[in-house]
């Protein structure tokens, strides 16, 4: 059976109905969703067919318009169709609360007034006590999921028809990531790092270069400098500069 029974009137609804039934198919399946022109068979009992569904449904959305409340009564000029108690609309709403199906009034537009209990017939005043809920063409896709996620909150049925994916996890905030760099804990000096940077120098008190192969570098002397001898292959001295005189030099 269809759980969600889609209730709106021709000249205002009947593109919205077709929006709210794809986009709630998809969600839900699209055997759980009745829409006249979808849901009913070629030579079926239109009438019998339109209640039968209404009573098995979990919800009803009433697709309301600008043109819902005071559409003309095509038999009766001068007259609300709403007023005359064959029309479908009104025969489907009236069927929904007399099985206590769930009606929720959807307002068409940003615009759409709630409505007013003392327009309604009396049959149908129930519907402006209603919880509604806004649908707007600027927006789709968010108000229709809005609306879906509160009736599976609301009917289990639907709940267990779901098919949104599931929510994305958020990552762990102790994981490591793959491609940063963590300190290691040590202040001054060398640190361990892990990650894509490799060696971090903390607290250098004067100039420094470090990484693989040869290595140069100008030598410098005083106290509280860093330095690498020429051509260096991994020895590093970090501390007071040994003092070189000149006749060592030229030895």
């Amino acid at each position: 059976m269809e759980e969600v029974f889609l209730n709106y009137r021709t000249k205002d609804g009947k593109e919205v109905a077709y929006i709210f039934d794809e986009k709630l198919s998809a969600r839900f399946g699209s055997e759980n969703v009745f829409r006249a022109t979808k849901s009913i068979d070629a030579g079926a009992d239109y009438g019998e067919t339109m209640l039968g569904r209404v009573r098995r449904s979990s919800v009803l959305l009433a697709l309301i318009g600008d043109a819902w409340l005071d559409a003309p009564d095509r038999k009766r000029p001068g007259r609300r169709a709403l007023n005359d108690p064959q029309d479908w609309v009104r025969r489907e709403i009236e069927e929904a609360f007399a099985h206590g199906v769930l009606v929720v009034p959807v307002l068409l537009g940003r615009g759409m007034e709630q409505l007013e209990p003392r327009r309604l017939p009396k049959s149908l005043a129930a519907l402006a006590e209603c919880q509604y809920e806004r649908f707007s063409l600027r927006s789709p896709d968010t108000d229709i999921k809005r609306l879906g996620d509160r009736l599976v909150r609301q009917v289990p049925t639907l709940a267990a028809l779901d098919r949104k994916p599931p929510a994305r996890k958020d990552a762990d905030a102790t994981d490591q990531p793959t491609g940063g760099v963590h300190n290691t804990g040590q202040s001054g000096g060398i640190n361990t790092l892990n990650g894509t940077l490799g060696t971090f120098i903390q607290d250098s008190h004067g100039p420094l270069h470090t990484g693989s192969g040869p290595q140069h570098a100008p030598q410098f002397q005083g106290e509280n400098t860093n330095y690498i001898a020429r051509d260096n292959h991994g020895g590093v001295h970090f501390g007071p500069a040994q003092r070189r005189d000149k006749d060592e030099n030229e030895r």
